[in-house]
């Protein structure tokens, strides 16, 4: 992965960033909102905000541990974030854990699992994320309502100390190939794929943003 992104490489990862960030209206009453567990605690801040406008009176978070998040918090992400939860104000009767999802597919899958596949939800996951998550929600929950929202945060403020600009880069670099892929395997509906993001995926694979990608993926 290289040290720094050059110029070039930052307007590639800001296609992608639009492209991944879909920020869906929310505007009707869910049963829950479900917070997706990640490295970014920004996640539960948002949930919270979203729990303080009445828009549902439970918040669920899943997560158990995932690549990015192995050995980072004392247990859970689904605990971590519902620690948040309650050092921000939300008291423990209104929040509900789902803690053995270990991907985006099993938080969709085992959320509803939990409660109900036919449960309205508002899903808030890291900006970068959305395109996917809804993409999963479409594939795996054909019944359910659902929004998806996250964070309203912009691409030079999504890093943190421990995950850095590259590392979010070689995340949606990752995340596009899944997009791309995914829904031969059943996991996702197919999603358009502009060429402006196809080049802009390509400059990033040649220029060695390929730590979430398979070994033997290479270009769209």
């Amino acid at each position: 992965m290289p040290p720094s992104p050059s110029a070039v490489e930052m307007d590639a990862a800001q296609v992608l960033w639009d492209y991944h960030c879909l920020n869906e209206p929310v505007e009707e009453v869910a049963d829950f909102i479900v917070g997706l567990g990640s490295y970014d605690l920004r996640v539960v801040d948002r949930c919270v905000e979203l729990f303080e406008q009445d828009l549902a009176p439970k918040i669920c978070f899943t997560g158990a541990s995932g690549n990015w998040t192995r050995g980072w918090y004392d247990s859970s992400e689904a605990r971590a974030f519902a620690q948040r939860a309650e050092e921000l104000g939300v008291s423990r009767s209104s929040i509900v854990m789902e803690q053995r999802a270990r991907n985006l597919g099993e938080n969709v899958t085992l959320t509803a699992e939990l409660l109900l596949p036919n449960t309205r939800y508002i899903w808030v996951t890291k900006p970068q994320t959305q395109r996917r998550l809804r993409a999963t929600i479409n594939a795996q929950l054909k019944t359910s309502r659902s929004l998806v929202t996250a964070p309203n945060i912009s691409l030079v403020d999504q890093p943190l100390t421990h995950h850095d600009i590259e590392a979010v880069i070689c995340e949606m670099v990752g995340d596009l190939w899944r997009i791309s892929t995914y829904p031969k395997k059943g996991f996702q509906t197919k999603q358009p794929m502009p060429s402006g993001v196809v080049s802009a995926f390509n400059v990033l694979v040649a220029a060695g943003y390929r730590d979430h990608l398979p070994a033997s993926a290479t270009t769209l």
